[in-house]
């Protein structure tokens, strides 16, 4: 059976062009027509590789790489062997991910699962849904009508477009993937089996039972949102769901009705943020934590994962545990029931 490579590489680069690109400047006196084939691990670094060291867990492994270059802090630049280029930079990470993109620009959004473009025999496509030009659909996608799709964007396989949806230009929407009542901006990536726009969570109950409650809300994606596969996004009740701009979510994420999430907030996988809770710009949740509804968290605040967020959070805040409480404060208390638990745990034995 044969090996496949699944993203081929554009070509290649030189040291000079990749200091032009990133803004690493090389330690020591460097060949600047050295070339770059490949990208690599620290400790499978070989000729022709370019490699990185941005996690300080990895420092011991940088002396050992035979890579043609690295990029490196400057902390631990003297440690890069004399036959490696060390490029020096403050973001090493974010560097190798602008060479990554150069060198693998299709690994940047998913294409055409057919490996097609244009309209595939095998859509469906109602007559009063609107295409731009260089619109591709893939077999089994479902288009309903007055919905409008934006060049570039690619529709996967059995993906549904409802009625009167709006989708920007060069979106890639996955496959089996559902889009209702929304509108999307432009540059947005939903990976396999999201699910956009269903109905929210929403019943008045009684003891004679719960009355469901129409949720006439949309949802709201703008602009270079990346939403991970099996997310859900629920839409508005009574006002729209809303996600900003520059935002990622992992996959297995669920958004209740009504939330708004502020502009290039990062949400980990498992988190449930429940209905009319408000995010602003900026904020980081770790995996798995839940957040009740009508909660206010303030900008840039972190939630750490498996968090049991209960109450507002200020900006710039940093909270954890179960209920959730800033993180000095969860962790003294950690700390003080380890103490406890050791003191019983060494104590003598009561007899009768």
């Amino acid at each position: 059976m044969s090996d496949p490579v699944f993203f081929r590489r554009a070509g290649s680069l030189t040291i000079g062009e990749i200091v032009e690109l990133t803004g690493a400047k090389p330690l020591r006196e460097a060949d600047m027509s050295a070339r770059i084939e490949a990208l690599a691990p620290l400790d499978q670094g070989v000729p022709g590789a370019l490699v990185f060291l941005d996690n300080p867990k990895y420092a011991d492994d940088v002396a050992k790489t035979r890579a043609t270059a690295c990029l490196v802090s400057q902390r631990y630049a003297d440690r890069v062997p004399e036959a490696t280029i060390a490029l020096v930079t403050g973001e090493p990470y974010a560097a190798c991910a602008k060479v990554s993109a150069k060198l693998f620009p299709d690994s940047m959004r998913p294409g055409s699962v057919f490996g097609g473009s244009g309209i595939s025999p095998g859509a469906y496509i109602h007559p009063e849904a609107r295409l731009e030009p260089g619109v591709t659909v893939d077999p089994g996608a479902v288009i309903g009508p007055r919905a409008e799709i934006g060049e570039g964007t690619i529709i996967g396989p059995n993906a549904v477009i409802g009625p009167d949806v709006r989708i920007g230009r060069d979106c890639s929407i996955g496959p089996q993937s559902t889009v209702l009542f929304a509108l999307i901006g432009d540059r947005v990536i939903l990976h396999p089996g999201v699910r956009i726009g269903q109905d929210g969570f929403g019943f008045a109950m009684s003891p004679r039972g719960h009355l469901k409650v129409p949720q006439i809300g949309r949802v709201i994606i703008q602009n270079d949102v990346e939403i991970g596969a099996n997310t859900t996004i629920d839409r508005g009740a009574n006002r729209d769901t809303l996600i900003g701009e520059g935002t990622k979510i992992d996959n297995l994420v669920q958004i209740g009705h009504n939330v708004t999430i502020g502009r290039h907030c990062v949400i980990v996988s498992q988190v449930g943020i429940s209905g009319s809770t408000d995010l602003g710009d900026f904020v980081a949740i770790g995996g798995q934590a839940g957040i009740s509804g009508h909660m206010k968290i303030g900008m840039g605040a972190q939630i750490s994962a498996q968090a049991g967020v209960m109450t507002d959070v200020p900006m710039g805040a940093r909270f954890g545990g179960s209920p959730a409480e800033p993180m000095r404060e969860h962790m003294r208390g950690v700390a003080t029931l380890k103490k406890l638990a050791s003191r019983k745990g060494s104590g003598t034995a009561e007899t009768n």
